[in-house]
């Protein structure tokens, strides 16, 4: 039996988010990652005051932040500190964050955040690796996403749910981790409506407050342990998941010859005799993850 921790890439976003409840959030859940470390630094400098519950719970209080700049060397330990760009900006009406840094995978544009933050009214400017925006006031917009982004998707929510009025963002992506970010601000008071689907509504509210919330479970580490099982053909039940997040990587290891039994919060891979070979695609979220390629391969 191995107990899965939460998903990184939703504490990476909600740990920004908590900037917009300018008040007390507990978040539980947390894996204890470097990028949930590096995240936390950054809330601490920017004047947050963080108390360790325990190893997975924090207590974060957003009241009193005293800087919109993000320091050059903490933002690029990780790739997803753009999402304090959305944070601040929503918040204080300016931001300052480095060039995304996290694993070296090619360029990571941030052309369709940009986008997203010019059509709500904000100017943008990047010299030496530093990208400042600013804007006098947030309002509405209507935008079209040109790709498929899970980090603009999130900081198109970041960034309008206190602007004026509705925001529409089309082509979002539907992974379970934007819609994660979703519910834990519509828990501070947030209105947003549509996360997992492909056209997302926001409607501008005035202010937010905190809560305590709980990050779902990561379904790629969830995901590894069972093609582990496959590989040493061996039984292991994986708890502390939602299954439905699971579909794509449970039906390949159907097609390779496991058997998968599917619990209210937990999975159980057992491989018995040879393993047959398949076919793989990686696709966005309801498909195959591109995180989850290495682990089939293997």
């Amino acid at each position: 039996e191995v107990t899965i921790s939460g998903a990184k890439n939703a504490a990476v976003g909600i740990l920004p988010a908590t900037i917009l409840a300018a008040d007390v959030c507990v978040i539980e859940n947390l894996p204890d990652i470097s990028d949930v470390a590096v995240s936390l630094k950054i809330l601490s400098t920017l004047g947050a005051s963080i108390k360790m519950l325990n190893r997975n719970t924090y207590e974060i209080d957003t009241t009193h932040l005293n800087s919109t700049n993000v320091p050059d060397d903490l933002s690029r330990q990780m790739r997803a500190s753009y999402y304090f760009l959305g944070a601040l900006l929503s918040r204080f009406g300016k931001a300052q964050v480095a060039m995304p840094g996290g694993c070296n995978l090619g360029p990571r544009p941030i052309d369709q955040h940009l986008k997203v933050f010019s059509a709500l009214g904000a100017e943008d400017s990047v010299d030496y690796g530093m990208i400042t925006v600013r804007a006098k006031e947030l309002n509405g917009a209507h935008i079209f996403f040109d790709k498929v982004s899970v980090g603009a998707t999130m900081n198109g929510m970041l960034s309008a749910v206190m602007a004026k009025g509705q925001t529409i963002l089309e082509n979002c992506a539907k992974e379970p981790h934007v819609v994660d970010l979703a519910n834990f601000l519509n828990m501070c008071g947030a209105d947003i409506r549509g996360a997992g689907t492909d056209v997302i509504k926001v409607r501008g509210v005035e202010k937010m407050h905190g809560c305590t919330y709980s990050i779902i479970p990561d379904q790629i580490e969830a995901g590894t342990f069972m093609f582990a099982a496959a590989a040493t053909r061996g039984d292991v039940t994986v708890l502390n998941v939602i299954p439905k997040h699971l579909d794509a990587t449970i039906s390949k290891l159907i097609d390779i010859g496991c058997e998968v039994e599917e619990f209210d919060d937990a999975v159980r891979v057992v491989a018995k005799g040879r393993l047959k070979s398949t076919q793989v695609k990686t696709l966005p979220y309801p498909g195959y993850p591109t995180d989850m390629q290495p682990q089939i391969g293997v």
